[in-house]
């Protein structure tokens, strides 16, 4: 375990830090061809692809393979963009690629959770547990189920560098499905932290947020969160609502309050959970959630809207 400290990475490695809407983008360079670890939301690829093309990206070097941490819409939505300019290969984890050839929009959240995303064609997998070298670094590929079941993170053991996609972030991880939706998921996110503790981590790159290096405290943090959740299965599936919540209105960056009720209506996620857990007429349940986003400060009602909070809205 390390101390908090500076997340100092080998010069190949490049993270280019993105926000809740979109996840971080980490770039591997190499003589033998440049890798791309997740693509961000389809909203903002247009920016995805300048930083690529700027000089802290790959320029006209081109890139080799994208590859993806898991199959949610921030850290897919710019495949196909990429893969259109670059003519690269895409590579998603094993347990996803039939979900991505299907493309079922419940499972990977997609229609489910009214994520918008281009549909892109999977190239490649990668297993749980095999060793790749991108950036003229070894790293293996975990499973780390969880917030996505099929989820994997890269760990490098030479420099003691975790790429953890949604498993881990610095305060927490990725929302997770109440026992009811998958009664697999809760204990599998406790598995997974209590895996990623059995590494010798020195930093972490995670799926959203700065680099941070103290891991100690980010998997005690962690470890809080899943005993709080499993304690009670309400609470799980109202912060699920509101995480989700949230990330449509920073797509969409503003959505009548008067239309609140009949969107959950319209949205599956919102529908299945209030029939399973609230039971609550539809304005009612948004009056719930979009008090709560307001209350902690994400989002504000202007001129009977609701919008992101300054420092949220990108």
């Amino acid at each position: 375990m390390s101390a908090a400290g500076p997340a100092r990475l080998p010069p190949q490695l490049h993270v280019f830090v993105r926000d809740w809407l979109s996840s971080n983008n980490i770039l591997l360079k190499s003589r033998d061809g440049h890798v791309l670890i997740d693509s961000g939301y389809g909203r903002h690829a247009p920016l995805t692809l300048a930083l690529l093309d700027s000089d802290r990206g790959v320029g006209d070097e081109g890139l080799a393979s994208l590859v993806n941490t898991h199959c949610h819409s921030d850290h897919v939505g710019g495949n196909a963009s990429i893969a259109r300019k670059y003519d690269c290969t895409v590579a998603v984890p094993a347990a996803e690629a039939p979900l991505v050839d299907r493309w079922d929009g419940k499972a990977l959240l997609y229609e489910y959770c009214d994520h918008r995303i281009e549909r892109f064609v999977a190239d490649r997998v990668i297993p749980a547990n095999s060793a790749h070298v991108w950036g003229d670094l070894e790293w293996k590929a975990l499973a780390a189920p969880g917030h996505d079941m099929g989820a994997l993170v890269f760990y490098n053991d030479e420099h003691r560098i975790l790429i953890s996609g949604d498993a881990l972030w610095e305060n927490g991880f990725g929302f997770v499905m109440p026992p009811e939706v998958d009664p697999a998921a809760m204990p599998a996110t406790r598995a997974t932290i209590e895996m990623l503790g059995t590494l010798e981590i020195r930093v972490v790159i995670p799926g959203h947020g700065e680099p941070f290096t103290d891991i100690a405290g980010s998997l005690e943090r962690a470890r809080k969160r899943v005993e709080i959740f499993a304690a009670d299965n309400r609470r799980i599936a109202r912060h699920a609502l509101k995480v989700n919540l949230m990330f449509a209105l920073l797509d969409k960056q503003r959505m009548p309050v008067a239309g609140m009720a009949a969107y959950l209506d319209r949205v599956e996620i919102y529908r299945e959970f209030n029939a399973l857990y609230f039971q609550l007429p539809p304005a009612r349940l948004a009056e719930l959630l979009v008090g709560e986003l307001v209350k902690a400060g994400a989002a504000r009602i202007v001129s009977g809207e609701i919008v992101p909070a300054a420092d949220q809205a990108g």
